[in-house]
């Protein structure tokens, strides 16, 4: 499991007073970055081999200014180009949001999926949920 923790900002609320739905996407995207750097160390935009082909985010609790916001990351599921990410959002020991994120390991230069790595294959599947 990959860990981030989050504080979140004044800016982050809504009319609510709650952290708006719209940022749990955004957080999750950037708690994917240890597994981003397993395609690709550097983060090198020009060679980017990997797309969102799915994203999808479940509330079960509210989520507040006041306490940080712990990002966990796991993998829930791999296939031979393509694997599931899922991720939490815990506030004070409950966990307030939950969502998964289809990754497909992608050649833009021959417009297609390719094989997961090897290496990368046995660094994700160190991140497995059970």
């Amino acid at each position: 499991m990959f860990k981030q923790i989050i504080t979140p900002r004044f800016s982050d609320t809504d009319a609510l007073g709650h952290i708006n739905n719209t940022l749990l996407p955004v957080w999750f995207e950037g708690a994917r970055t240890p597994i981003f750097k397993l395609f690709s160390p550097d983060l090198d935009l020009t060679n980017w081999p990997l797309i969102l082909a799915k994203m999808e985010v479940e509330f079960h609790a509210q989520l507040y200014l006041q306490h940080d916001i712990e990002i966990r990351t796991y993998i829930s599921h791999m296939g031979n180009s393509s694997f599931t990410v899922h991720q939490q959002a815990w506030q004070q020991g409950q966990k307030c949001a939950s969502g998964n994120a289809v990754m497909v390991h992608f050649s833009y230069q021959k417009q297609g999926s390719v094989a997961i790595p090897e290496s990368v294959k046995t660094e994700l599947q160190q991140h497995f949920v059970h």
